[in-house]
């Protein structure tokens, strides 16, 4: 990766492993309370929704969320961590889901059994089916102003419904499976599936804070060029990174004849390509000033990952 601005590295000396810390208790705090207890009845479905929630993760959606909030209100607005869990819960829905054998067919999820593999398949899609109707129940009862709240949830479900969304992204990714990639499909699957959703844990963090038009638009920005480079760098990893590296299966995409960008353009200029659209990302945050620092640094963490 090229290097990191000298501010990004002062920055992440100094704090961004205590964000990053502080916004990972925050969720799972969150989460914690707002899930159902494995003990509730029905326990086969909880304990398999929370099998998949705290199999670890580095919370980087909710983290995202809570630092675009704050960079609006200038500090962090209370209940945030709500909206980040149900984030969370949406994204972990998409992965349960993405692992059955109809779709990607993986044993391994962060470094443990996949949730059909522990559960069955029945189970696996019921909890990935519970964890999205919760998040959905948490986000009706956000506490900020109802505007807000009705606008947090079209953002969300846009982000991860089937026009330019997560699910629509999966399925060209399916259909693409096979053929030869081209740059429109190769950008299309990988802005729908998965930089939509980042695209909505920044905006509607910066939506819970009470972000105009204006700071929405530049939020946005943000978080379409990061959920880009985000996916870019997973596809280079997928080729370059051990099973045990990466704590899921290496290899898959290329074994499935994946639209990827190293199959398009190589390692090289796709790290160039994630590199660049970071620094795109960055400059959409130039007005907020040194309020933006935080997520100018996790933007350059995203594609500095290992894993």
């Amino acid at each position: 990766m090229n290097a990191v601005p000298q501010t990004a590295l002062l920055y992440s000396s100094a704090m961004l492993k205590e964000t990053l810390e502080r916004g990972r208790i925050a969720t799972d705090a969150a989460l914690e309370r707002l899930l159902p207890p494995a003990a509730q009845h029905p326990t086969s479905i909880h304990q398999a929704m929370r099998h998949s929630v705290f199999a670890g993760g580095k919370r980087l959606r909710p983290i995202l969320c809570m630092e675009s909030g704050r960079i609006v209100a200038g500090s962090l607005s209370a209940g945030i961590e709500d909206l980040g869990a149900a984030l969370e819960m949406l994204h972990t829905y998409s992965l349960i889901h993405d692992d059955l054998p109809a779709l990607d067919n993986d044993d391994l999820r962060r470094g443990r059994p996949t949730c059909h593999k522990v559960f069955g398949e029945a189970i696996a899609i019921l909890a990935g089916d519970g964890l999205q109707t919760q998040a959905y129940e948490v986000l009706a009862r956000l506490r900020c102003p109802a505007e807000a709240r009705v606008r947090i949830i079209e953002e969300i479900a846009h982000g991860t419904g089937t026009v330019e969304g997560m699910i629509g992204g999966q399925v060209v990714d399916l259909e693409a499976e096979h053929t030869k990639p081209n740059l429109k499909m190769l950008e299309y699957i990988h802005r729908s599936k998965t930089a939509a959703l980042i695209t909505a844990s920044v905006v509607s963090g910066g939506l819970y804070a009470g972000a105009g038009d204006e700071g929405v638009a530049k939020l946005r920005s943000f978080g379409q060029s990061i959920g880009l480079a985000f996916q870019i760098v997973d596809d280079v990893l997928d080729v370059t990174q051990t099973s045990e590296q990466l704590g899921k299966t290496a290899g898959k995409d290329t074994a499935a004849e994946k639209t990827t960008y190293p199959a398009l353009f190589g390692v090289e200029e796709s790290i160039k390509k994630a590199d660049a659209l970071v620094e795109k990302s960055c400059a959409s945050l130039d007005s907020f000033g040194g309020r933006a620092d935080t997520l100018k640094a996790l933007a350059h963490f995203l594609v500095e990952r290992k894993k």
